[in-house]
């Protein structure tokens, strides 16, 4: 494709992307300001009390910008309440009202707090999964609708210098977008742009975009075609980011650093949510630690441009719609098969049967036999140590090129040789040999020597701090010389702690994945975090990019005012019965707002729609209404097994 539609400064140089600065009572984002860091209540905003108690553990935890549900004309009205209290015991941290379907709640907020969300699927517009027939005619008539209904709140926040974001979900494109566009990243940016252009209309560009979807590769893309057309207009609208319904816990984590840090590798993004189903100060932290790393990042080691085209301005692939990278098949990697994922074990001391246990292999001594979880590794690195027990078939050994060659070729084992290593050795596997490569090594010279060789996976290395980009420099490389050898995405991580492990691993890989680039994932660190935890941040980060499911994947909301049940507790509760269902997704959500359209693609949804009533879905479609909440997730079990997708526990 022509890189002229560029959507970042550049592909090799960490550089942020210069908004323009959008002003939110004391704080400023955009321009040169800081990355800033936001969360929004969960708490019911008529109980004042609870809402401003909230909001301070928030601030206090680091959160620079309070976001608060305001469903209604009262919820809005009590905003100014809210606001007062927090003065009162020392906070001037900025509000943002979030509203969702009511334009008279947003236009009282305006006039209350430092910023107002809107929400184009459904301000002024409507989705019921209608497709409707458009003229040119009949889809202006109905954008002049939208600006009728819209206009008065621009006046309203020019007059009181309070800003907007406008804040497309992929989930919620209104019947109008859908049915013009499809249920795609272009539908999403196309329903911020007319929102904005009527905006500009009336000259006020106090405005901060975003792009959220449950889909990090949506989410990516979406976000990265926003910008290219921002660059085409000569537009440089500040950015929020974030993956909505990233769920808790680990796959929380991963998946919110997934979408949220490829885009930050790449200088995009100005102001930061992680949504999780937790308490909101326990998101702070973890935005901050995403963040924080790209302080110094402009200071990293420089990375080469291609050797074929100094400019990049032609590349190999789409950054703008997901195609997985084309390569050959070798045994059980490349071509059509999943990403696989290797264990590294160089560092132990002894191997012996027990210690697969953490990576998905459970061998019963008296039996005499191997049990795999669905986060069984595919390769094991072993260095030059050594294994004497028989492995399980659906498991292979890699070894050190000379180790390698005293072990007689025993069945499925394979060398690992260090870039010319390969081709100076007498002995090599007639069935796999993995080569060691960077940046440095991988010069033209060597690629041609090495394309042809047919028994051959790259492992792609590299010790940059901004590693994403040296990496994916190093792919671009190799299909400019249409080299089409599959690669192992490797990346090396020593004294981390947990949480920054699992969120600079999913930033630095998972980036490249959502690009369609790696046969496989390899993680090796030492001083960390356990092997276990090491392996399943490995799966997790597949699942994520969703380019190798192991496991049920829940798209649960983060809660907020609106919701209607408790979300932490109900989640576990479905977590418990159903986390086995491999390959299933699972949309829980607090209300209807964020009911069948943010669950965009689960299979099942569990939707709270009253006090004590859920209403369960199938995909988009209510299957059962008001469902008492006591009996809900009975019913929902019950749903899945009418429609034949439950599985017993093994």
């Amino acid at each position: 494709m022509n890189f002229s539609k560029k959507y970042c400064n550049s592909l090799t140089s960490y550089s942020r992307f210069v908004t323009r600065e959008v002003k939110m009572g004391n704080l400023y984002i955009g321009a040169d300001h800081p990355i800033c860091v936001q969360s929004m209540t969960t708490t019911d905003t008529m109980d004042t009390n609870a809402t401003v108690g909230q909001s301070i553990r928030m601030i206090n935890a680091g959160c620079e910008l309070v976001r608060i549900t305001a469903p209604s004309l009262n919820e809005a009205k009590n905003l100014e309440e809210i606001k007062k209290q927090l003065k009162v015991k020392g906070y001037n941290t900025p509000i943002c009202a979030d509203i969702h379907f009511t334009p008279n709640a947003a236009e009282w907020a305006a006039r209350i707090v430092e910023k107002v969300r809107v929400n184009p699927g459904n301000y002024a517009d409507k989705k019921k999964f209608e497709t409707i027939e458009y003229t040119d005619a009949s889809y202006e008539a109905e954008l002049e609708r939208i600006r009728n209904r819209f206009t008065p709140l621009i006046k309203i926040c020019k007059e009181y210098g309070t800003a907007m974001r406008i804040g497309t979900n992929h989930g919620s494109l209104s019947d109008r977008i859908l049915s013009r566009y499809g249920d795609t990243p272009l539908g999403m940016v196309e329903s911020a742009l007319e929102f904005l252009r009527i905006c500009e209309d009336h000259n006020y560009y106090n405005i901060v975009l975003s792009m959220k979807a449950s889909n990090t590769l949506v989410m990516v893309e979406a976000y990265r075609l926003l910008v290219s057309k921002m660059i085409e207009s000569n537009r440089n609208y500040p950015l929020h980011l974030g993956v909505t319904e990233a769920g808790d816990g680990e796959d929380g984590r991963i998946k919110s650093a997934v979408g949220i840090g490829t885009l930050l590798e790449d200088g995009l993004g100005d102001t930061i949510r992680v949504s999780l189903t937790e308490e909101p100060e326990f998101e702070i932290p973890v935005a901050k630690t995403l963040v924080e790393r790209y302080s110094q990042r402009k200071n990293h080691k420089e990375i080469p441009l291609s050797t074929i085209n100094h400019q990049l301005s032609t590349l190999p692939y789409n950054p703008y719609e997901y195609n997985r990278r084309p390569t050959r098949e070798i045994i059980n990697i490349g071509n059509h098969n999943v990403p696989r994922v290797i264990a590294d074990f160089s560092f132990k001391k002894e191997i012996t049967a027990a210690s697969l246990f953490g990576v998905g292999y459970n061998y019963s001594f008296p039996n005499d036999k191997w049990s795999l979880s669905d986060m069984a590794v595919d390769y094991i690195y072993l260095g030059d140590k050594e294994a004497n027990f028989e492995i399980p078939g659906t498991l292979g050994f890699i070894y050190n090129s000379e180790v390698w060659k005293k072990n007689n070729h025993k069945d499925r084992t394979y060398p690992l040789f260090c870039e010319e290593e390969y081709f100076l050795s007498s002995e090599r596997s007639a069935v796999l040999n993995f080569v060691a490569v960077d940046i440095n090594s991988l010069k033209p010279e060597f690629i041609t020597k090495i394309k042809n060789e047919k028994n051959i996976v790259l492992i792609l290395d590299t010790f940059n701090e901004h590693a994403m980009a040296e990496l994916r420099r190093i792919v671009i490389e190799l299909d400019l010389h249409q080299c089409n050898i599959p690669i192992i995405i490797k990346r090396n991580y020593y004294n981390l702690s947990e949480t920054q492990f699992q969120l600079y691993s999913s930033t630095d890989i998972g980036g490249l994945f959502i690009d369609g680039f790696g046969d496989g994932i390899w993680i090796k660190q030492k001083d960390c975090v356990s092997i276990q935890i090491c392996n399943s941040t490995a799966f997790g980060i597949l699942q994520a990019t969703r380019t190798r499911i192991s496991k049920t994947e829940y798209i649960s909301c983060p809660s907020c005012g609106r919701t209607l049940f408790d979300l932490q507790e109900t989640t576990q509760k479905i977590r418990e019965r159903t986390h086995h269902l491999k390959g299933i997704k699972i949309g829980i959500m607090g209300c209807i707002v964020n009911g069948p359209g943010e669950m965009a693609d689960a299979d099942y949804g569990y939707v709270g729609t009253g006090i004590g009533k859920i209403s369960l879905y199938k995909g988009k479609k209510v299957i059962k209404k008001n469902v008492a909440g006591e009996k809900a997730v009975d019913e929902l079990i019950s749903l899945i097994k009418e429609n034949g997708d439950w599985v017993e526990k093994i």
